[in-house]
C-alpha cells in the first residue's frame, strides 16, 4: 500500500469510534455503566478510535478495560449506532459515527489504567439517557427500557 493509499484509509477511519454498552442486572434490573470523559466531565460510554488490528467489538472492550475497568462478555454484533461532533484538543471538531457494542460485565476490577482520569458509575438505562448528550445515544438507551428494545 502507497503512502498516499494510506493516508486515504486513515482519513476514512478517522471518524470512526466503537464503543462499549457496560450492562449488568443488579437489584433485578439492568444497568448501563457510564464514564466521564477526561476533559469536558460530560457522562459518555467508554469509547476509541479504530484500530487496524482490532475488531470493533474488541476495540469497544478494550476501552471498556481501560476507561473503567470492566471484564465481561463483549457481542461481536453493534447494537446500533450514534454520530455525533468531537471535540479536539486544537479547538476544531470532527463528525464522528460510534458503533455501540454491548458488554455483558462480569467484574469491575480494582484498579485500572484511566482509574484516576474518570468517574464510573451505574444508572438505569433512563437516568443514563438522561445524562448523556448525544441525541442517538439517548435513543439507544431509552430503547433498553422498552421491553424487546
Amino acid at each position: 500500500m502507497t503512502k498516499k493509499e494510506r493516508t486515504r484509509t486513515s482519513k476514512k477511519r478517522a471518524g470512526k469510534q466503537f464503543a462499549a454498552l457496560p450492562l449488568a442486572i443488579r437489584e433485578g434490573e439492568v444497568r448501563v455503566m457510564l464514564v466521564t470523559s477526561r476533559e469536558t466531565r460530560r457522562w459518555v460510554l467508554p469509547k476509541g478510535w479504530a484500530e487496524p488490528d482490532l475488531a470493533p467489538h474488541e476495540l469497544a472492550a478494550k476501552e471498556a478495560f481501560e476507561e473503567a475497568g470492566l471484564v465481561g462478555k463483549v457481542d461481536s454484533n453493534p447494537i446500533g449506532f450514534y454520530c455525533y461532533r468531537k471535540r479536539l484538543r486544537d479547538g476544531r471538531s470532527r463528525h464522528c459515527k460510534v458503533g455501540v457494542f454491548p458488554l455483558w460485565v462480569v467484574q469491575q476490577l480494582e484498579t485500572w489504567p484511566e482509574q484516576g482520569q474518570r468517574e464510573t458509575r451505574w444508572f438505569t438505562p433512563a437516568q443514563a439517557a438522561m445524562e448523556v448528550e448525544e441525541c442517538g445515544l439517548v435513543t439507544l438507551l431509552l430503547r433498553l427500557t422498552v421491553p424487546g428494545g
